[in-house]
């Protein structure tokens, strides 16, 4: 393969690798449910994933080909793993579950961009409002003191921006519900 085919073949790789991340997060994640390991066992199905790139071929299912090598890399932590009482799912439920996902029709990266998009509509006070609520680990009544604002007034305004960003995803995606 030449040079540029080559780099043409890895931007083309990297493109679908990232496309299809937050999906693999997802994925690895329902296989080690409360498992604070999962984010691990991601990045070394990443890792696997870039090792093996070579083994793809373009135009064919990249999502159900990491998919495998995720599976794989779960298992092989599970194997790892066998010494600690844990739960582990039978193959049967593995199996299910990967289809579920595989056939899932709710696109997780329409979904982001909706939410990504809907949060741009909103005034920068509200956002920082959902993000500390959502990214930190602050109390809300610290975050209502440095705002000047009541608890209870912040509580109002979170239910109405839920409210809000509900019914712009569900405009977005065209949908009646916009929850999983």
């Amino acid at each position: 393969m030449s040079n540029s085919s080559q780099s043409s073949f890895e931007a083309a790789f990297v493109a679908q690798l990232t496309e299809h991340q937050l999906a693999l997060q997802l994925y690895v994640r329902s296989l080690l449910p409360g498992d604070l390991a999962a984010g691990d066992v991601t990045q070394q199905a990443n890792t696997k994933i870039w090792e093996k790139r070579s083994d793809f071929e373009l135009g064919t299912n990249f999502k159900a080909w990491a998919f495998s090598i995720a599976r794989f890399e779960v298992l092989n932590y599970r194997k790892t793993q066998a010494r600690d009482a844990r739960l582990v799912f039978s193959g049967e439920l593995e199996k299910l579950i990967e289809s579920e996902l595989a056939e899932a029709n709710l696109d997780l990266q329409e979904r982001h961009l909706a939410l990504r998009e809907c949060m741009g509509k909103l005034r920068t006070q509200d956002r920082q409002l959902l993000l500390h609520r959502y990214s930190s680990h602050g109390p809300l009544i610290e975050f209502a003191e440095a705002v000047g604002r009541s608890l209870g007034g912040l509580k109002v305004t979170l239910h109405r921006l839920r409210s809000a960003l509900l019914t712009c995803m569900q405009q977005r995606l065209g949908t009646q519900e916009a929850t999983p």
